[in-house]
């Protein structure tokens, strides 16, 4: 049986809830009761933040509910709630009293826990660090890792990995008040893990991958590499040929995040031939662990590369890639397009 349904048969359930009193309560006011009930909350000229506590009960939150001017008839609003059967199912949290809100209207926002939500947004491109930094602002977030290493908070979220780098989904999530950094994290890598699973699933035939934890961190590179989401498929193409060839990847986005701190924005030759576990230009293979937050359009394709005889690509200074096929045809259109961005 459905606790709320239609609006004459709440009336009916009010009247019923009503009369059960009226020996109590003079009749004008309980007909007073029953119109402020179902009228909008007097004297409200904007929306406040009404909150009930942890082992609040249905008697207090009517008291704090009068106390604060947002309910007349506090005895009434209970016996309606008692009459409905809801009288303990009142949730914790925020809730938002606007000035169109009825005070039928706020007892079932309570049932239902309807709380007001905050909401953090993960951007595809950002590292780990970058995350936890965003999400430690979250507002009204509690939070509980800020001094937790990356080995403990991986350990936390029970991955396979000792790095989290990589192993959140970047995304809109909204959240309550209290709600922790690490069940907000939990979050993040579950739909990660969905994500990859169903991409995984439906792989594009023999790829160089061991698992799906190597086509991640190639989602992380052609994440960093490329916002057009139109070259992703032909950047994937060219790294995945280029590890069944045997080249290196020779990406610069896994060098810049080798260097750390350590980069200040231009990218040198030296730097270049640093030896680092991220140097794609100095290691064959894959790096250790993905570089950054991979969307769903870069997961996609590193398991879904297109097909082409592409082994090269160069940045346009436009946003867009030059793909080529042999070494000549690359070296020239590097002199055509970056030779002002050569590193020195």
């Amino acid at each position: 049986m459905k606790l709320f349904i239609s609006q004459a048969t709440r009336k009916t359930q009010t009247i019923l809830a009503l009369c059960a009193v009226a020996i109590l309560i003079p009749s004008t006011l309980v007909l007073l009761g029953f119109r402020t009930l179902y009228s909008p909350i007097p004297r409200l000229q904007e929306a406040v933040i009404f909150e009930i506590n942890q082992g609040s009960s249905l008697s207090r939150v009517a008291s704090e509910l009068q106390e604060n001017g947002y309910l007349r008839f506090p005895q009434l609003w209970v016996t309606l709630a008692r009459w409905r059967g809801v009288a303990g199912a009142l949730k914790t949290g925020e809730y938002e009293i606007r000035p169109s809100l009825t005070p039928v209207k706020l007892l079932e926002n309570m049932v239902h826990g309807d709380n007001i939500q905050y909401r953090i947004t993960l951007v595809e491109g950002w590292t780990f660090d970058q995350a936890m930094a965003a999400i430690r602002e979250g507002e009204k977030l509690r939070v509980e890792l800020e001094n937790r290493s990356r080995f403990d908070i991986a350990e936390s979220l029970q991955l396979a990995t000792e790095d989290p780098e990589g192993m959140l989904f970047p995304d809109t999530y909204f959240y309550t008040k209290g709600t922790t950094d690490l069940e907000l994290l939990r979050r993040a890598n579950l739909k990660l893990q969905e994500v990859l699973e169903t991409a995984w699933q439906s792989r594009l035939g023999a790829l160089p991958y061991q698992d799906a934890y190597q086509a991640l961190i190639m989602a992380s590179i052609i994440e960093k590499e490329s916002a057009v989401g139109s070259e992703r498929g032909h950047i994937a193409g060219v790294f995945i040929r280029r590890l069944e060839q045997g080249m290196r990847l020779q990406s610069d986005p896994t060098v810049i995040y080798g260097l750390g701190k350590e980069y200040n924005g231009n990218l040198t030759r030296a730097e270049l031939g640093l030896e680092t576990p991220y140097n794609t230009y100095r290691i064959s293979g894959l790096p250790a662990t993905p570089i950054a937050l991979a969307g769903r359009q870069s997961i996609e394709a590193s398991l879904n590369p297109l097909s082409s005889d592409y082994l090269y690509f160069v940045a346009k200074g436009d946003g867009s890639h030059y793909f080529s096929s042999s070494l000549e045809e690359h070296n020239a259109a590097v002199n055509r397009y970056q030779r002002q961005q050569d590193p020195q």
